[in-house]
């Protein structure tokens, strides 16, 4: 890393550097995550240097306060030590993206809708614990309860790699809030997940190729009701693929995200295709189809969250759907990352 780190700089440093703005900016990127991770590395080792002199000092005196700090720093150097481990495993071509993320509810009415939500707010929360910033770009509250779809980003370093396992559809079983006779109702949720495309991906958007509507954004109502047409909903002709965007209060900031979000969809429909030429990851698409549930959220008649795909489960619900879902990310990463050559790499 040392030694490429040090032939971008070069690169940098030459006169003509900027004459190729497209290039240079590649090349600024790579150089700024090859330094992040040299500096992550030189960070933990200085860290681990300094435990090590504070386990000489504590071997010579017993002093419990010493005790707690080593403690304390060595739980810390595991978990950074854990996150190195699974940044390694993210090595998709797209794994360092952003992410686009949509919702959907499945078939039950307000049932599924209030599942809808419930997920959204687990996955804001999920980012927020994370440092990744989230942006909601298309929010479609449903009539009586929850949601009928919702679309936000997720930016952040690995935001696509650390999510692309998350989507598929999610289970949930719980006595329903909505049924006054307290019956137990099982609702179904869809999770997709797409890289946000980097302008240096290059996708043929052709503006014939586009339909372009107006309407009015949607809403519950009050002083904020937009009473402007600015929402946008954008249909790419030849795949079909409909994107709408409409939590901006501008027109020309609302067509602008739409298509950006059709340009990640465009993107993963080549990828996807991509895919079903190959008898592997073929083999292994059914882990993404409708209908075929990843993980199971139940709440009655016991308490547990279990995943269907890596088998790992909890009892601690109220934890997870508050956003506490690393440990099922992490298995299913570790799982991608043994399965043998030609396995599913999104």
């Amino acid at each position: 890393m040392i030694t490429r780190l040090a032939r971008l700089d070069e690169d940098a440093s030459r006169h003509d550097f900027w004459q190729d703005n497209e290039k240079a900016q590649t090349t600024l990127r790579e150089r700024s995550q090859i330094k992040g991770k040299i500096d992550t590395l030189a960070s933990l080792e200085k860290e681990i240097s300094d435990t090590n002199e504070i386990l000489e000092l504590a071997r010579t005196e017993e002093d419990e306060e010493i005790a707690s700090d080593i403690a304390k720093a060595l739980e810390r150097i595991g978990q950074r030590i854990a996150t190195i481990e699974t940044e390694k495993m993210l090595g998709g071509q797209t794994d360092r993206n952003n992410a686009i993320v949509q919702i959907s509810p499945g078939a039950g009415g307000t049932e599924s809708q209030d599942w809808a939500e419930m997920l959204l707010r687990m996955y804001l929360r999920w980012s927020e614990r994370r440092g990744f910033t989230a942006e909601m770009m298309d929010l479609q509250p449903a009539d009586e309860a929850g949601i009928k779809s919702a679309t936000f980003r997720v930016a952040g370093e690995y935001a696509y790699g650390y999510l692309k396992g998350e989507r598929g559809i999610h289970r949930l079983v719980r006595i329903s809030p909505f049924d006054a006779a307290k019956r137990r109702h099982t609702s179904f949720a869809a999770l997709d997940v797409v890289p946000e495309v980097d302008d240096d991906i290059e996708i043929d958007i052709r503006d014939e190729d586009l339909r372009i509507e107006t309407f009015r954004a949607g809403g519950k109502g009050g002083q904020h009701v937009n009473k402007t047409d600015s929402a946008v909903r954008m249909t790419h002709i030849p795949s079909g693929i409909i994107v709408q965007c409409q939590n901006e209060r501008s027109q020309h900031k609302n067509k602008s995200q739409a298509l950006k979000v059709l340009r990640s969809r465009l993107y993963e429909k080549e990828l996807e295709e991509r895919r079903k030429a190959d008898e592997a990851h073929h083999a292994l698409k059914k882990e993404i189809a409708w209908g075929s549930q990843i993980r199971s959220y139940v709440l009655a008649p016991y308490r547990l969250v279990k995943d269907v795909r890596t088998g790992v489960e909890t009892g601690n619900v109220d934890r997870v759907l508050d956003g506490e879902i690393d440990e099922f990310i992490i298995a299913y990463l570790r799982g991608q990352a043994l399965a043998p050559a030609g396995g599913n790499q999104a």
